[in-house]
C-alpha cells in the first residue's frame, strides 16, 4: 500500500507522483493544508503543465513584491514542453525559500528526467501508485473505516471491494457512510443493508440525469437522494465518476464497447452506459464539466457553506454546459 500521507511538507520542493488520482490530490491536499497552517495568507497558484507558457509560471515563482509565502502546484508535469521542464529545473536548483513548489507527475516514463532533477535537488516525494490488486483494496478500505473512526469484519470488507470494484473515490467515500450511518463495528450485514438503500436512490441515479440532460430530474433525484441520506460526497463522486468516464469513452477513435473495455479497464456494462450518457456532450463540453465536478468535489468537504446547495448548483450547471456546448446545443444553434 502507499505511504501513510504527509502532515506537513518537508522540503521546499516536492514531487507527488503515481497514477492513482485520488492518492494524488490527497497528497497536494495535505501539503496545501500544511502550508495554510504555517502562512493563513499565503497565495496559491495551481497551474496545468500542458500548454503553461514559460512566462506564465517564471511571473509566478518570481519572488513576491509583497512578500508573505506562496504555494505553486503544477499538475501533469509529464506533459511539459521542453522549455518548460527546463525552466522548472533551473529553479530547483535554488529554490526560493518563501515559495513551495509541488509538481504532480501521473506516472509513466514521459519527463522522468525532470522527477529526478527535482529528487537531486532535495525534493520530497509522495508515491501514489496504483492500487491494483483486491488485497491493496480491501486494505484500503480497511484504513478508511478506521480513520473514520470504525472497524471492519473481514467479510464485510471482501464484500465492499466485490461490489464497488476498483474506484478509490468510490471506496473511500462508501467507507465513509457506512460508518456514519453504522458506527462501530461494519459487518456484512451492514454492507447489505447499505447497498440496498442505495439501490433505491443513489448518487449515480442523480449522475445518470444530469449526463443526459435532465434538470428536472436531476434535482428531483438530487432531493429524494439528500431526503434519503445519501452522503452529499457521494454523490459529488457518482457526477464526478460519471463524467470522468463519458469523457474517457468520448476521447478515443473507437467506439466498439469491447475494444473501449479492454483499453479504458472497465467492465463492459459500463462503457456500454458511458456511451449513451456521452451522446450530446462535446469534449470541450465534458472537459468543462469535469472542472465544474471538481469545485463540487471541495465545497461538498468543506469549501462550501452549503452542500445542499453546492450540489444543486454544480447539476445546473452541468446541464447548461451540455446544452449550450453539447452537439445537440450546436444544433439548435446552427438552426437544425
Amino acid at each position: 500500500m502507499p505511504a501513510a500521507q504527509p502532515v506537513e511538507p518537508t522540503s521546499r520542493l516536492r514531487v507527488v507522483m503515481g497514477e492513482e488520482e485520488l492518492l494524488r490530490s490527497r497528497a497536494v491536499a495535505a501539503v496545501r493544508s500544511a502550508v495554510l497552517g504555517r502562512h493563513p495568507e499565503a497565495e496559491i497558484h495551481e497551474l496545468a503543465a500542458a500548454g503553461l507558457p514559460v512566462g506564465q509560471l517564471a511571473e509566478v515563482l518570481a519572488p513576491s513584491l509583497f512578500g508573505g509565502h506562496r504555494l505553486v502546484v503544477v499538475t501533469g508535469v509529464q506533459e511539459c514542453a521542453g522549455a518548460l521542464a527546463d525552466a522548472l529545473v533551473g529553479y530547483a536548483k535554488a529554490p526560493d525559500p518563501d515559495l513551495t513548489l509541488v509538481i504532480v507527475h501521473f506516472g509513466g516514463k514521459r519527463n522522468e528526467a525532470l522527477v529526478k532533477a527535482f529528487r537531486t535537488a532535495g525534493a520530497a516525494l509522495d508515491e501514489c501508485p496504483k492500487v491494483t490488486s483486491v488485497g491493496d483494496r480491501i486494505a484500503f478500505v480497511r484504513n478508511e473505516v478506521r480513520t473514520a473512526g470504525g472497524r471492519i469484519t473481514p467479510d464485510a470488507v471482501t464484500a465492499l471491494v466485490e461490489a464497488i470494484g476498483a474506484d478509490l473515490r468510490q471506496l473511500s467515500a462508501a467507507a465513509s457512510q457506512l460508518v456514519s450511518d453504522f458506527g462501530g463495528t461494519i459487518d456484512a450485514d451492514a454492507v447489505a443493508r447499505f447497498h440496498h438503500g442505495q439501490a433505491e436512490v443513489s448518487g449515480f441515479t442523480v449522475a445518470e440525469r444530469v449526463l443526459v440532460g435532465d434538470r428536472a430530474g436531476s434535482i428531483e433525484m438530487l432531493r429524494w437522494a439528500l431526503d434519503r441520506g445519501v452522503a452529499h460526497v457521494l454523490i459529488a463522486d457518482a457526477i464526478a465518476d460519471g463524467v470522468r468516464t463519458a469523457a474517457r469513452v468520448s476521447s478515443l477513435s473507437t467506439t466498439n464497447p469491447g475494444e473501449l473495455a479492454r483499453v479504458l479497464k472497465l467492465p463492459p456494462w459500463k462503457v456500454k452506459k458511458a456511451q449513451a450518457q456521452a451522446r450530446g456532450w462535446s469534449i470541450d463540453g465534458l472537459q468543462q464539466a469535469i472542472g465544474v465536478a471538481a469545485e463540487l468535489n471541495a465545497d461538498v468537504k468543506g469549501a462550501a457553506a452549503s452542500a445542499d446547495y453546492a450540489l444543486e448548483r454544480a447539476i445546473r450547471r452541468i446541464v447548461t454546459i451540455r446544452s449550450e456546448t453539447g452537439r445537440g446545443g450546436r444544433a439548435r444553434a446552427n438552426g437544425r
